[in-house]
């Protein structure tokens, strides 16, 4: 899915915040002289501040240490080389399945707290899938947001695809059934859920999810289904609080970035990957419905340390 998109370019041009961000802090550090223990020390208070996180910012500097030892380096600008190799293999989706398998019926769950941009993705996403030929539905499974409904149906409307809603204050895991029946009949191929945007530290709501996660997994017969998480790309460290919470309650399977183009703090990227193993699959690129992206974890690292200017 999504070969229509040059994903390299997009996640480059959307990465450009973080990676000024980036070349500011670490700049200075890969142009020493020498690799000592101040070099280690500033490299490893610069991942952090830069929303890295504290256990990935140590397994990266330990990875590094022992490379430079194994290959005898001697130069900064080698670590950073080496660096951004080691961000790359880490961000690459090392999972053996696709985001959205093309040739079989999918079901995406897509969960997510609130203000994280989950309905404006669930509509990049229609948007995407249909201009490959999908044909598509969605179920309005937030039920306890004022407005949820009424939303995901104008976006049904704008789109042209089916929405399976009930009245707000219905039982999400109902509207999951009746969306994986109707999709059943309709040889629908991506049926798309939406959820209730919560905090993650909610408990009585995370287990709302949890039971609409195990409706569609005991009812799901022939589709594959794909537990899709929502993370604004703003909110730095506390977006791999959510992550942890919201794989802890229904095992996510990848994670859709919004906002990378408007934030300094797309390092959070890097601690979701590397302390969960949880890949980034798309990126939001822009306001509108189309403006969304593959990610590409190679052009990613590049971005983040690039080749210094001669």
């Amino acid at each position: 899915m999504f070969g229509l998109f040059k994903k390299k370019e997009k996640t480059a041009e959307s990465s450009q915040k973080t990676s000024s961000a980036w070349r500011g802090r670490l700049g200075g550090i890969f142009s020493r002289s020498n690799i000592d223990d101040d070099f280690w020390d500033e490299l490893e208070e610069a991942l952090v501040i830069s929303d890295v996180g504290v256990n990935t910012t140590m397994s990266l500097i330990d990875d590094l240490r022992d490379i430079v030892k194994d290959e005898s380096l001697k130069e900064p600008d080698q670590v950073r080389v080496r660096m951004r190799e080691l961000i790359a293999e880490m961000l690459s989706d090392s999972s053996d399945f696709d985001a959205i398998p093309e040739k079989e019926p999918v079901v995406l769950l897509v969960v997510g707290v609130n203000g994280a941009g989950k309905t404006t993705s669930i509509a990049k996403l229609v948007d995407v899938a249909k201009s490959e030929g999908r044909n598509v539905m969605l179920a309005a499974a937030d039920t306890f947001r004022a407005g949820a409904i009424e939303q995901i149906n104008i976006w049904g409307d704008r789109l042209g695809v089916p929405v399976i809603s009930q009245q707000a204050g219905s039982d999400p895991g109902a509207v999951a059934f009746d969306a994986l029946n109707a999709a059943r009949a309709r040889n629908v191929d991506l049926l798309i859920i939406d959820t209730a945007g919560r905090l993650h530290t909610t408990h009585n709501l995370m287990e709302e999810l949890r039971k609409v996660r195990g409706i569609v997994e005991k009812n799901g017969t022939g589709f594959t289904e794909r537990i899709l998480l929502v993370i604004d790309g703003t909110t730095g460290q506390n977006g791999l609080m959510q992550a942890k919470s919201f794989t802890e309650a229904v095992d996510c399977n990848g994670v859709f970035l919004t906002k990378l183009d408007g934030t300094a703090k797309g390092g959070v990227a890097l601690a979701i990957a590397g302390e969960l193993g949880l890949p980034i699959w798309f990126i939001g690129t822009g306001e509108k419905s189309a403006d969304m992206s593959a990610f590409d974890a190679e052009a990613f690292a590049s971005a983040l340390l690039p080749e210094p200017a001669t």
